[in-house]
């Protein structure tokens, strides 16, 4: 990718030095197949069926690429213990000067009086009606988070889900759209410094597609005490406007001379939103116009991360992606001055035991469904292992892959079409379906399921935007 033209490491703003790409292990069919992809955000199929994926594959590099290595136990259970809920709390944010306006935001936190370090984490958009979007509930980044003391906080900027007040596009100004959602940042920032149980001199701001770009806007006017901006695939695609990627680029530019604090840029070669040639460009123009006026303490580097699923511009969405991007960002926040020890144990959803009920390849013994179930549980093998199915004996089902938890996104999406109860027959790599009053699935039933497994090798299939559906 044309990251790689670069050099390394960071550009402080001043430097003529290129930047070179740190390069983190990407994730890889389950085959582990050569030129597979990776995918966007969760999936969730339902009798439809949808579904959220995940899987790992290091990539080998060096003397060392194929060693192996035995993992380290490093035993936690010694620490206190946040529930996996993470004490989240919606409250609304007042805007300032706007009496009947606020801004819906879900607050995670350890349990105890604090002070504790704070990161602000800033949605992206999806399309049509901002208002539709769903509440931003970034469960995999808060947990990474409240793991080691943080409070995270996660506001709807202005016009999206519950908040209050309109979204301005700002036509195809880019620069002046990026700088109206770093407002609603600023005013979460102000607010929350000033909350009893926030340390407001360790802030952090993060943001993945759109809301990477407001970070980015926001550090141009940080306020006291943000040490840290974290940009996860950052940017504004306006496909309506003439020239919208030189629209982008130059809206990073403006941001870059008025950079007042330090940042991380991560981004992957198979982001479905962002080329790698004008991830280049967005960059270099940001370092560009730092050389002009360095600002102590602006340094920005940029991570290409490699491949992940079928979509780079998913990573922080999927519980998978974690491994990809916490190491880097670990020591990116070190170097500021900001804490990453771990200092709690949070509770995470355990998936059930395999029952023996039948092979994970076997289609036919799925209970309750129809052709088109079959169909879609066929679909669901060819998904990335942190996958789930569900199913109810009325013959509705679901299946979810990546995201945070795809065992509830499977089993809530196929009990909306079901008055039975929908239970989880499949998750990850094993059928975890117990029916007492069923013997064990017969050999006879694996013969649907050879086809499917024959055709393992492939890559899974894509996920759509969002969570993919499929129910009835």
């Amino acid at each position: 990718m044309a990251f790689r033209k670069l050099l390394t490491g960071w550009a402080v703003a001043g430097t003529a030095c290129v930047l070179s790409v740190a390069h983190a292990a990407s994730l890889s069919d389950p085959a582990a197949v050569a030129g597979t992809q990776v995918s966007n955000t969760a999936a969730a199929h339902a009798s439809a069926g949808t579904g959220a994926q995940s899987s790992l594959a290091s990539s080998a590099a060096g003397p060392l690429g194929s060693a192996h290595v035995p993992r380290i136990a490093l035993d936690d259970n010694y620490l206190p213990v946040v529930h996996a809920g993470m004490n989240a709390q919606i409250i609304q944010i007042p805007v300032p000067g706007e009496s009947d306006v606020t801004l819906e935001t879900t607050v995670y936190r350890p349990d105890g009086p604090g002070p504790f370090p704070m990161v602000i984490f800033n949605h992206g958009k999806i399309p049509g009606d901002p208002r539709m979007q769903p509440r931003s509930d970034p469960m995999s980044f808060a947990r990474e988070f409240v793991r080691r003391g943080y409070v995270v906080v996660a506001p709807n900027r202005r016009g999206f889900a519950g908040s209050g007040g309109t979204y301005e596009q700002d036509g195809c100004d880019v620069a002046s759209n990026g700088m109206g959602q770093a407002a609603d940042v600023a005013t979460t920032v102000d607010y929350m410094s000033k909350q009893p149980y926030v340390d407001a001199n360790h802030i952090a701001v993060a943001g993945t597609s759109h809301g990477g770009l407001a970070t980015i806007a926001y550090g141009t006017e940080a306020a006291h005490g943000v040490r840290a901006l974290i940009n996860f695939s950052g940017g504004l695609r306006q496909d309506a406007c003439t020239g919208w990627q030189d629209n982008l680029t130059q809206a990073f530019g403006s941001y870059g001379g008025k950079a007042r604090v330090a940042s991380i840029w991560l981004y992957g070669d198979n982001d479905s939103v962002w080329t790698p040639d004008l991830v280049t460009k967005m960059f270099a123009a940001f370092r560009t116009a730092q050389a002009g006026d360095p600002q102590p303490g602006s340094g920005a580097k940029l991570v290409d991360f490699g491949a992940y699923k079928n979509d780079a511009h998913r990573l922080v969405g999927d519980r998978d992606g974690v491994q990809v991007w916490w190491p880097q960002v670990e020591a990116f926040l070190a170097n500021q001055g900001m804490p990453t020890s771990v200092q709690y144990r949070v509770e995470t959803p355990a998936a059930p035991r395999a029952s023996g009920y039948a092979s994970i390849d076997s289609v036919g013994a799925v209970p309750f469904l129809d052709q088109a179930g079959r169909d879609g549980y066929r679909n669901f093998l060819k998904q990335y292992p942190s996958r789930a199915f569900a199913v109810s004996d009325s013959g509705a089902w679901s299946w979810a892959e990546g995201g945070d938890n795809p065992m509830d996104v499977a089993v809530a999406n196929c009990q909306k079409h079901s008055s039975d109860p929908c239970r989880l027959y499949a998750v990850n790599g094993n059928v975890v379906w117990a029916n007492e009053n069923a013997a064990t699935a017969q050999a006879d039933s694996h013969d649907e399921g050879h086809a499917v497994a024959d055709s393992g090798n492939a890559a899974p299939a894509a996920a759509d935007a969002s969570h993919s559906l499929a129910s009835r």
